[in-house]
């Protein structure tokens, strides 16, 4: 006989449950499909800092050599006369090395400290030009090519500058043509120089910026953009000076410094693997942190994504430095 209750209708039979009766509750993923799943997260992690490390070359990068430039635009010296008498240095011999700091004789400007104002119209250049074409001088904007005469002398005077990165100044410079006006000031004074000729050369190939009977201004970049197989160099005459003024002084011998027209800093690889380690372990350890939680699981990645970013900035800074100075 089965039992009742006050109704007289039999009993109703508990439901029984299997698992938590909390909502939220899922099976546990098997260890196939929780591998599948940390992999795809780990691809879209890295998709996600290369796509941070393009916007910090792009725009990171813009903003130091904006700062730099305002630095400069306050620490060039204009020049003490409207229209200066021509530098009286010479043109090196044609037989003798082009790049390179002076090994006897006067130095040249200190690294880093504004030596010219490049203004080029048709493509909006407005920069201030430093002394040196290291990856240090190169942030700040264009660099002079220590050994070459500086702008408005006799001789080659070359200069180099980013394609691409801090501030890209030489961005447009492949739509130059012939007869496009530079000018450039020195605290010597102005000088007008005109596009007379451009072309993609291999990035050894140094005699374009080698020594020259004629008074000229070099320009070089990486070419094509975002890229560094090539080098595009627009070479411009001056026009408003004598383009070879009468030498009083001999110039003092110059050494070889340099072996292409820019590489990258391969000192910047123990750095650049130490930041990159460093981020590694922490975010496996944000990771690890998050799938010890059972809820909250976001706790762990607002507390250790802003730490994660302080050696992914450091590995940012290292591999910019592997770059060719002017890409």
């Amino acid at each position: 006989m089965t039992a009742t209750d006050g109704a007289g209708s039999p009993p109703r039979r508990r439901r029984r449950v299997r698992g938590p009766e909390h909502a939220a509750w899922k099976p546990p993923l098997g260890r196939v499909r929780r591998t599948i799943r940390e992999i795809g997260f780990d691809f879209i992690t890295a998709g996600i800092i290369v796509l941070l490390f393009v916007a910090y070359q792009l725009w990171g990068t813009g903003f130091a050599e904006a700062s730099s430039q305002n630095k400069l635009k306050h620490q060039f010296k204009e020049p003490a006369a409207a229209a200066p008498a021509p530098a009286t240095t010479t043109a090196p011999a044609e037989d003798s090395p082009a790049l390179g700091a002076p090994a006897t004789g006067v130095p040249g400007p200190p690294e880093g400290t504004a030596i010219a104002h490049l203004r080029i119209p048709k493509i909006g250049v407005d920069k201030y030009v430093v002394e040196g074409v290291t990856e240090s001088a190169l942030r700040q904007g264009p660099g002079h090519y220590p050994g070459t005469p500086l702008p408005g002398e006799p001789g080659n005077a070359a200069i180099a500058g980013h394609r691409t990165t801090y501030g890209a100044p030489f961005y447009s410079l492949n739509e130059l043509q012939q007869g496009d006006s530079i000018f450039v000031t020195t605290d010597k004074g102005a000088f007008h120089y005109t596009v007379d000729q451009i072309e993609i050369v291999k990035p050894t190939d140094i005699a374009v910026i080698g020594p020259t009977s004629d008074n000229r201004l070099t320009l070089t970049t990486c070419n094509p953009r975002f890229s560094a197989t090539s080098r595009l160099i627009v070479v411009a005459k001056l026009t408003d000076l004598p383009a070879t003024p009468t030498p009083t002084i001999a110039p003092a011998p110059v050494v070889i410094a340099a072996t292409n027209l820019g590489t990258g800093d391969h000192g910047a690889w123990p750095d650049t693997l130490l930041y990159g380690a460093i981020f590694v372990v922490l975010w496996v350890g944000v990771r690890l942190w998050a799938n010890r939680r059972r809820y909250w699981k976001w706790i762990p990645f607002v507390a250790g994504i802003p730490i994660c970013l302080v050696p992914l900035w450091y590995l940012f800074e290292n591999a910019i430095r592997l770059l060719p100075n002017n890409i």
